[in-house]
């Protein structure tokens, strides 16, 4: 790289960066997309529980008895509504990191 101006190297360098925040982003945004479909499961098996099903939900390394059906998915429906707020703020990052490369 020695022919290299230090301009061009520094171009390059901050190339690497934006990729390697890409791909950073990229990794968040599978895992959480993959949590979102995983929480959708979770919600339609539920709904097709008896409403007077015993259920159980996890607090740590524990399982819990759950006051209810209904109060597990009112859970459930909270709790995917921010992740998917969350990953679209991460989509928004994507863009943004992929209009910058």
């Amino acid at each position: 790289m020695d022919s290299v101006s230090p301009q061009v190297q520094n171009q390059i360098a901050q190339f690497q960066q934006l990729q390697q925040q890409l791909q950073a982003v990229l990794t968040q945004k599978l895992q959480m997309d993959a949590q979102v479909r995983e929480m959708t499961r979770t919600v339609e098996e539920l709904g097709k529980a008896p409403q007077d099903a015993v259920i159980y939900k996890s607090a740590g390394s524990l399982m819990i008895k759950a006051d209810g059906k209904e109060s597990v998915l009112k859970d459930l429906e909270e709790s995917k509504e921010t992740l998917e707020i969350r990953l679209k703020g991460v989509e928004r990052q994507e863009k943004a990191l992929r209009e910058k490369t």
